[in-house]
């Protein structure tokens, strides 16, 4: 069973800093892209930023800047570097990855179960 499992949330004051992490585990063969999403009360979920498998990313133009995404494949790891956080920032944040479970199977799509961020002003 593939599960995503994020951690690296936490409360923090507006302009501080935090790193997400997000582990895939569970039978993969292969990961391709990944990205951060996220989800502030009464909105819709959003794209943050993604990086397919080559290494190269994407951004949502709110985090242009102060985030940085990457990742470790010999990990099954992605990370997310949120640099001067604003209160607007404050959502939950949701790992997503499109997995490759065996070889010459097609790829599926998995979230994390999210982890809370929290900006104070």
């Amino acid at each position: 069973q593939v599960q995503l499992v994020e951690s690296g949330g936490g409360l923090v004051q507006a302009g501080g800093s935090l790193r997400l992490s997000c582990v895939a585990s569970g039978g993969i063969f292969r990961l391709n892209a990944m990205g951060w999403y996220r989800q502030a009360p009464g909105k819709q979920r959003e794209l943050v930023a993604a990086t397919p498998r080559d290494g190269s990313t994407n951004y949502a133009d709110s985090v242009k800047g102060r985030f940085t995404i990457s990742r470790d494949n010999a990990k099954n790891t992605v990370y997310l570097q949120m640099n001067s956080l604003k209160p607007e920032d404050t959502a939950v944040y949701y790992c997503n990855a499109d997995i490759v479970r065996y070889i010459g199977s097609r790829e599926y799509n998995y979230w994390g179960q999210g982890t809370q961020v929290t900006v104070s002003s």
